[in-house]
């Protein structure tokens, strides 16, 4: 009997578990009615007196699976010039896709303010998620004009909150972004900080796919990326592809619902791009050189009895390089 009911124990336990490996993020997109699901690192980007249309939306970003918001999310604005301002949100619907795989509408919220300063505008939302137990305070960065970098690291009293060291814009592929964790504005020490990059629909069916194919054993690893605050609540990260990045920090209490504070990063492409046709082109040129020199001291051996010292050398090194460059064409 003893066995019997261990196993159910660990049954309900794994079935539990099932779904909830990948995080759930509040996505914060500025976007548009055409479709919010389109969302770039520009769309961050703000000219002065533009009106910028935000979406709020429930999920796992890295898969593109959608949950219905439960909740009326609350939502703030932190100017340049440090105002504040609460915005209005109204209930909207987004189409998805579930956790099984099945298309669907899904409950979504949105709202909209004006761009006025120049500057770096935070946006703060706070949602809350009964079947995950967790009140979410996520922020995102509105950025206007040229060089006007003030504002981006501004603390907007969450009660769990990410604050970061590095600018969150103008981050490119391959940047480490680091930030503090602060609950209470207490540093939040030894959280668990979860990192996700956001796929559209098909892009997500696609990297999935290709997980569950190489990691059987453990696809989700590769969907969340987790490390640890310090001593300090500091912590950081390579991000280290182009899209949109999800950081949070979670305060795990001893009783009643876990917090966590999400900063939201978009990520450019590398700048400026390699050339790679340039890189080949130096690299057969060096090759070719290498072969020239392995060629004038073989012929120069052909008239004495006697090797020409370093020949060996020559030949090898050419040889070397002629197989780096095959690599690198690969």
């Amino acid at each position: 009997m003893r066995k019997i009911i261990t196993t159910l124990l660990l049954a309900i336990m794994l079935a539990a578990t099932i779904g909830t490996a990948s995080a759930h993020f509040t996505m914060v997109f500025p976007s548009d009615d055409d479709n919010m699901w389109d969302v770039a690192p520009e769309d961050y980007i703000a000219e002065l007196g533009e009106e910028k249309t935000i979406y709020i939306m429930w999920g796992h970003p890295y898969e593109h699976i959608s949950f219905d918001v439960s909740s009326i999310p609350e939502v703030t604005i932190t100017k340049p010039d440090g105002t504040t301002e609460t915005l209005t949100v109204e209930e909207t619907t987004v189409e998805g896709m579930d956790e099984e795989g099945n298309d669907g509408t899904f409950v979504a919220y949105k709202t909209s303010f004006t761009v006025d300063q120049l500057g770096d505008t935070v946006i703060a939302v706070k949602y809350e998620d009964g079947e995950e137990e967790l009140i979410d305070y996520t922020k995102a960065v509105i950025h206007c004009g040229e060089e006007m970098w003030l504002g981006w690291d501004s603390e907007v009293g969450q009660e769990t909150e990410i604050v970061p060291y590095m600018r969150p814009y103008g981050m490119e592929e391959g940047f480490v972004f680091a930030g503090q964790a602060l609950h209470n504005d207490e540093p939040l020490v030894g959280a668990d900080v979860e990192i996700e990059i956001y796929h559209d629909l098909e892009e997500g069916k696609e990297v999935v796919e290709e997980a569950e194919e190489m990691y059987p054993y453990d696809a989700p690893m590769v969907f969340t990326r987790l490390t640890k605050s310090n001593a300090q609540g500091d912590f950081s990260y390579t991000l280290d592809e182009p899209g949109i990045w999800f950081v949070g920090a979670t305060m795990e209490p001893e009783a009643g619902k876990a917090t966590r504070g999400v900063f939201i990063i978009p990520v450019i492409k590398e700048f400026p791009a390699e050339d790679a046709n340039g890189d080949y082109a130096e690299l057969q040129q060096e090759v070719d050189e290498a072969k020239q020199l392995a060629q004038e001291a073989k012929e120069s051996t052909e008239s004495t009895t006697e090797s020409a010292p370093g020949f060996e050398g020559i030949l090898a090194i050419a040889a070397i390089l002629g197989a780096i460059f095959l690599v690198r064409r690969k």
